[in-house]
């Protein structure tokens, strides 16, 4: 996975004039730290859980990314969404670079009070890894803002201070920011909208699936429908529906939404479950005959096994890397537009950043400011990306990096690099 991810950095390094002392920088994780985490689970019992975190790089400023929890998790998973955490930062301008956490473990597993203790263990193993100008943890896959509310309750509890802008996507009453939840969805949300206006879409007459009905995918499929936009299928992580004349959205939230336990963080139902529309594979809904088709659940979804059954002409990338190299390949020869990940889910990195400028400020902003900085900046960045496709006749993905390599490489050289000290 990480080699793949460096596959990209090395073609988008081709268009651009990058100094090879800072491609290479970009390449290697400034640190990686793994740990065991003792737990004290419910029955009496000890378990012992593995976790990580990844410094990847921090020439543009403290690093900045979140922590998931999930069974499946591994070291080079969290080596390459720190990576791509740093392409993010600067393919916004956000002055941040790139890290990322997690621990592996299946959260529905735990009792509430289980979990707590595990996200407390997590920030007790690594509190002198982390800081608010060092490393900036945020919510990912599986972890919310009470999670993260009691991780900021534990780094204070270590320092013996209270340090909101140590950790971004906390509750609201705890220094979290207006419209913080829901962030990536609304930054994917402003995406379609600016290519709306470019091709002169009407809403009403578009047809959408959704891969992923989490945070993420709940915003954006609720900002759709409330658009006029049709969205013909949704799924999660068991199963997906389908209606060909559009799905009740706001009834589909409020259903699965409501059907959790209450006692523990987790909604444990699935969309199939809770629907009378016709149920189909995560598989089937990546092949339908759509306009735009949004993953927005894991990686690796659209592979080289699929890519030429994919029939959608517009792919909105709100999961990290859910597209393949050799898949995108495929894509690419279908003339298909993907607006990729590093921009189109950037939304929660840039509003985890004003998040951390509130707190450091001590001055919090309305949800109206938050939502026109984030258009603001969403808008501006997509229009240099398409600026850059046309300048060198390339695809959104490999502009997006060039975008970013060019910040990253100017933030290097500042320092200097052996084209200056061999003067």
């Amino acid at each position: 996975m990480y080699t793949e991810a460096l596959s990209r950095l090395d073609k988008a390094a081709s268009f651009c004039n990058v100094d090879p002392e800072a491609l290479e920088r970009l390449k290697h994780p400034k640190s990686s730290l793994e740990v065991s985490l003792p737990v004290r689970m419910d029955n009496g019992k000890l378990k012992i859980f593995s976790a990580y975190r990844v410094h990847h790089n921090d020439s543009r400023g403290p690093m900045k990314g979140g922590i998931r929890f999930h069974s499946t998790l591994n070291l080079d998973e969290i080596k390459t969404l720190a990576l791509w955490m740093t392409i993010k930062c600067a393919v916004v301008d956000v002055p941040f670079g790139g890290a990322k956490g997690g621990i592996i473990v299946d959260p529905k597993e735990l009792s509430s009070m289980e979990l707590e203790r595990l996200s407390r263990s997590y920030i007790e193993h690594l509190a002198d890894f982390i800081g608010p100008d060092k490393d900036i943890p945020a919510p990912d896959m599986y972890t919310n803002e009470m999670i993260m509310g009691w991780m900021m309750d534990e780094y204070a509890t270590i320092v013996r201070q209270n340090i909101p802008a140590v950790i971004t996507g906390k509750p609201i009453p705890l220094g979290g920011s207006l419209g913080r939840e829901g962030a990536t969805g609304l930054g994917a949300f402003y995406c379609i909208k600016i290519l709306e206006k470019k091709k002169k879409w009407t809403p009403k007459k578009v047809r959408i699936a959704i891969q992923g009905f989490g945070n993420a995918g709940q915003r954006i499929a609720k900002l759709l429908y409330e658009d006029g936009y049709k969205i013909v299928a949704i799924s999660d992580s068991k199963a997906g529906i389908y209606n060909s004349e559009g799905i009740d959205i706001p009834r589909m939230i409020e259903i699965k939404n409501n059907a959790r336990d209450m006692r523990s963080v987790y909604c444990k139902e699935s969309v199939c479950d809770l629907s009378k529309e016709a149920t189909i594979t995560n598989e089937e809904l990546l092949e339908l005959d759509v306009d735009i088709l949004i993953p927005a659940a894991t990686q690796d979804q659209i592979t080289i096994k699929n890519a030429a059954k994919i029939k959608a002409p517009v792919i909105i990338e709100v999961a990290n890397g859910p597209t393949s190299v050799e898949a995108e390949k495929i894509l690419a020869e279908k003339n298909k537009l993907i607006v990729p990940d590093i921009l189109a889910n950037a939304g929660g990195v840039t509003v985890s950043y004003f998040e951390w400028v509130q707190n450091k400020s001590g001055y919090y902003w309305s949800m109206e400011k938050v939502q026109d900085e984030l258009h603001t900046i969403m808008s501006r960045e997509f229009n240099n990306i398409c600026q850059l496709m046309e300048e060198h006749q390339t695809d959104m993905r490999q502009a997006a990096y060039i975008q970013a390599l060019n910040r990253y490489d100017k933030a290097v050289t500042a320092q200097g690099t052996h084209g200056y000290f061999s003067k």
